[in-house]
């Protein structure tokens, strides 16, 4: 069975409603559970004319989320991919139908339109006044005579059209006529990477995409799509889509250059919200540049989901003035984004602010000296050192957290070595120190790293620095006593916490006690980094006080050192080697 959360596989629909209803004050649902699932706007205007849409669950936020003033009167739900049965759609219109009437708006599968359609005469039948729209807004396909496009996710822009209609106090003939022109106004098409699978269910074996597999056109409820082949870069996919919707050929859409539009972009259920904003990218990018059309109102996010599918749909809107204030009309629906107003045709980036260091640092001299040339050979050791543990730094780091220690170490070790070859000024210390500083602050998110970056470039300085122009050794023995000591007051940690402190203290310790005994600085550096290894690999033992591990579960850190201390043995090493 997938993983999913829910108590029985028989209540997670009730159940699902009344957590929305119970999370929302204008909610309230008719007592008719388990048979008649309708959630209504308990503050509704009677005046007003009443908009019910609805269909099967598993496509939330949709309907239930975007009952609320400005958009649904009432959302009727059937169980999970399934229409609600007519006496169910007959009670919603009971409920909240008033003099001014009702518009049922339906996406076009078979179930919904019969079930909505039956109700919608039996309350004809009754005195109500009911009208419906049908909306299928799906691209994917060629045009059927008989079963027509599917409804998918554009669908929720009819409820905001409808919604604003309704709200701004017209009658039903006009409601329904700003319904009828938005869903002819609509395109959609949807794209996926894995099909859901039914709460309770278990997953297809094998599955019907498999991997870097991708299908294009697909339905909400997982009907097969077009067509399917390799998955591509999602500004490939998003060009496939974009033209689809907008094909002559087709016509389902006539998006002409300088037309005014809306796009969505919505989740199908698993994909995140990074992947959405990617995807929201190329599409904004490729309407601008290739379809020549101005995006007025973008809207990015989970708006009518297939369960846990992976994928995404994009649906555009073309806009006119009653459209587009529409769009922007107030709304109490839950689901539906606060207005963000229209998008600028260009935003102009903020300039990065600098700092103190900002131009006092040249970039790399023409000729170095012997301590720069020292500094380079140090840094380029290091570099490669990280760059190469970087596989056994995540391993690591995937056993207690999220895998990404030495990944993040890598992509600051490949930072400095284009600043060694370009911009360094490695022939003076402290310049070279500020830019790299400057460097890795911009680069580096994995915690103390660049404390740590910074530590090591102290070191290499004094350690390599035999030549005139170079630091003494006190001096740089002295930095990095007061570094070792800046990290323990900012990190909270000392030593015998399992965190990087316990590789990089000893180290400090050793390499400290080995210049007041007189010894060379390669020697000392070497005793530093056994000292380092020795203090990594006794965090095996270590019962976890600060940092990440702190939060994992003893019996998972034993036998793991710690990935911090772990890197500090890496660098450090790497300096004893070269300097030897």
């Amino acid at each position: 069975m997938a993983n999913r959360f829910f108590n029985k596989t028989e209540d997670i629909v009730t159940e699902s409603i009344e957590g929305l209803v119970a999370s929302h004050p204008h909610l309230t649902r008719l007592d008719g559970f388990p048979q008649v699932k309708v959630v209504i706007d308990s503050d509704a205007d009677s005046s007003r004319v009443a908009l019910i849409s609805g269909g099967g669950s598993g496509h939330e936020p949709a309907h239930a989320g975007y009952v609320g003033r400005g958009m649904l009167t009432a959302a009727v739900a059937g169980d999970v991919f399934a229409s609600p049965p007519t006496e169910a759609v007959l009670a919603a219109i009971r409920a909240v139908t008033h003099a001014p009437g009702v518009l049922l708006i339906v996406k076009n599968y078979t179930g919904d339109r019969l079930n909505f359609g039956l109700a919608g005469e039996q309350a004809r039948a009754e005195g109500y006044k009911v009208e419906m729209v049908v909306v299928g807004d799906d691209c994917a396909l060629p045009h059927s005579r008989i079963t027509g496009r599917r409804g998918i996710a554009g669908t929720v822009f009819v409820h905001k059209v409808a919604g604003a209609a309704a709200a701004a106090g017209h009658d039903l003939a006009a409601v329904l006529a700003a319904a009828q022109s938005a869903a002819q106004s609509v395109g959609s098409m949807g794209v996926a990477t894995s099909v859901c699978t039914l709460p309770g269910a278990q997953p297809a074996d094998p599955p019907r995409i498999g991997a870097g597999e991708m299908e294009l056109g697909l339905g909400i409820h997982g009907e097969p799509g077009a067509s399917k082949g390799p998955l591509l870069p999602v500004d490939a996919i998003v060009s496939q889509v974009l033209d689809r919707i907008t094909s002559r050929e087709t016509g389902y859409l006539d998006v002409q250059q300088g037309d005014r539009v809306a796009l969505l972009v919505n989740s199908l259920g698993s994909t995140t919200p990074m992947e959405v904003s990617v995807v929201a990218r190329a599409a904004l990018i490729q309407l601008r540049d290739t379809h020549k059309v101005t995006v007025a109102r973008v809207y990015a996010g989970a708006f009518m989901t297939s369960l846990d599918m992976a994928g995404f749909s994009l649906s555009l809107l073309l806009l006119d003035e009653a459209r587009t204030a529409a769009l922007q009309a107030p709304t109490q629906a839950p689901a539906w984004p606060a207005s963000q107003g229209e998008l600028p045709a260009e935003k102009a980036l903020v300039p990065l602010p600098r700092g103190p260091e900002g131009g006092e640092c040249s970039g790399r001299p023409e000729s170095l000296t012997p301590f720069g040339e020292a500094l380079e050979r140090a840094l380029l050791a290091v570099c490669g050192a990280v760059i190469a543990a970087a596989p056994e730094l995540d391993a690591l780091d995937s056993r207690i957290g999220d895998g990404d220690c030495g990944s993040t170490l890598k992509r600051g070790a490949e930072a400095i070595k284009t600043a060694v070859g370009t911009s360094l000024p490695l022939n003076d210390a402290g310049a070279a120190l500020r830019k790299l500083a400057t460097t890795l602050r911009m680069m580096l998110t994995w915690p103390h790293t660049s404390y740590m970056f910074n530590l090591w470039t102290y070191m290499s300085s004094v350690l390599l620095g035999a030549a005139e122009e170079g630091p003494s050794d006190e001096t740089w023995g002295g930095v990095f006593g007061a570094a070792v000591a800046a990290l323990l007051r900012y990190s909270g940690a000392a030593e015998g916490d399992r965190t990087m402190l316990d590789a990089l203290i000893p180290a400090q310790k050793g390499f400290s006690s080995a210049l007041q005994q007189g010894k060379r600085p390669a020697m000392a550096l070497r005793r530093a980094a056994d000292a380092a290894m020795e203090g990594a690999e006794s965090t095996k033992s270590m019962a976890a006080a600060a940092g990440r591990s702190s939060y994992v579960p003893e019996a998972l850190l034993r036998d793991v050192p710690d990935p911090g201390a772990r890197a500090v043995a890496v660098w450090m090493g790497a300096l004893a080697a070269v300097t030897s």
